[in-house]
């Protein structure tokens, strides 16, 4: 992502706790951590497949990354066991995102925070209909 996208996409981030504020925000932090950037022979991959190439940090970094979107999932109310999902989602990305090698090319085909994205929107969607968007694919 060109850095003047990444600042134009920072001052847009909405900083309140209603639904289609945190709707937003983690869905910017999503796009950020799993297809951020453009690799002519990989595809699109994001901070977590990046940051994961670094030994054992990384993997422990994209944990925390990937960890603020359950936070915001409990701030939303999800259930115990869409929380326990999402964190199981991150869980399993961590564990094996730090076998060496094998982890890397890993992280580039399972995208925790991708599944945890559909959680909060399944949720959003159920509770919060007004927060729903169209999206483009």
């Amino acid at each position: 992502m060109e850095q003047t996208a990444a600042r134009r996409m920072a001052a847009e981030l909405p900083l309140g706790t209603d639904a289609l504020s945190v709707r937003r925000r983690v869905e910017a932090l999503e796009k950020l951590l799993e297809r951020s950037f453009r690799l002519p022979v990989v595809g699109n991959v994001g901070l977590d497949a990046i940051v994961g190439l670094l030994p054992v940090g990384g993997d422990v970094i994209a944990a925390i990354m990937g960890g603020y979107l359950i936070w915001e999932g409990r701030n939303l109310g999800l259930s115990r066991w869409q929380l326990l999902r999402m964190a199981g989602n991150v869980g399993f990305d961590t564990l094996l995102g730090s076998v060496p090698l094998a982890g890397d090319v890993f992280d580039l085909f399972y995208r925790s925070n991708s599944r945890n994205l559909k959680i909060i929107r399944r949720h959003l969607d159920r509770h919060h209909p007004g927060t729903r968007t169209l999206e483009a694919r």
